[in-house]
């Protein structure tokens, strides 16, 4: 993958754009007057990430670009600051300074909400494995401006991380992290979506795998939590509790440590 800027770019836009090919092991190539085809030819390289002055923006050969956005994850987010509930923040059993492990942080809206609810005082780490993502994620959460100043905030708190879940958690101690997410990419999409149809091109189509649970049971101190379609089986094979909802689609399900 290759890291670039948009024409004619401010200092500070090549700045961010230099260092986040440094510190991802990217490539840096300037734009100068070069088309998106003309990068691809010149590098070699069919992945290309544009920082902009508002934007970061991932280009992929045959897919519609994808744009870093809190999308549904904003909206979560601004109820969540108005006192309204939220099922996967009352699953996990979330309290202000938890500290929170999301292992598939995808477009990082689920790491949004357990920063936006856990307040300034909680941690919370977004694991992705995908290099693009992960530069994607990255970038988008440390320089993302929304309407909201809880949610900005909120953004720059959430560490992200790339590495697989599974070797992650092989090197955490014991009973270290209150809560630990899965959001596993789902194999057959309940709907087609402008904004997840790109990402499924990342998404590991692997199940989760019951040594994933195990290690998470084991560094986890409060709740490891899992999002599955609802009635999956998924949840009775990897040992969750489904805390079923009515009329939707999804359910979280839960395997609580601390009763």
């Amino acid at each position: 993958m290759i890291i670039t800027t948009g024409f004619d770019p401010i200092p500070e836009i090549v700045l961010r754009a230099r260092k986040l090919a440094e510190v991802t092991g990217c490539a840096y190539a300037p734009r100068a007057r070069f088309s998106m085809s003309k990068l691809v030819q010149h590098y070699g390289d069919g992945q290309i990430l544009v920082v902009l002055q508002e934007a970061v923006r991932l280009i992929t050969p045959e897919m519609p670009p994808m744009e870093f956005h809190p999308s549904m994850g904003f909206v979560r987010a601004k109820r969540i600051i108005r006192g309204e509930s939220d099922p996967m923040i009352e699953a996990a059993r979330l309290l202000p300074g938890d500290s929170v492990l999301d292992c598939t942080a995808g477009l990082g809206g689920d790491a949004l909400l357990f920063a936006v609810s856990g307040g300034e005082t909680s941690q919370v780490t977004a694991l992705e494995s995908s290099l693009p993502l992960f530069a994607l994620l990255l970038e988008g959460m440390s320089q993302y401006v929304s309407g909201q100043p809880k949610v900005n905030e909120a953004l720059r708190r959430v560490n992200v991380v790339r590495a697989d879940h599974l070797d992650y958690l092989r090197t955490q101690p014991d009973n270290s992290i209150d809560i630990i997410y899965f959001d596993p990419m789902f194999r057959v999409p309940l709907t087609e979506s402008a904004a997840i149809s790109p990402l499924r091109q990342f998404a590991n189509p692997a199940a989760l795998s019951e040594e994933s649970v195990a290690e998470a049971v084991r560094v986890a101190r409060k709740t490891v939590l899992l999002k599955e379609k609802a009635l999956s089986g998924e949840f009775t094979r990897l040992g969750f509790t489904e805390l079923l909802r009515a009329s939707a689609k999804t359910s979280y399900g839960v395997i609580s440590l601390d009763n």
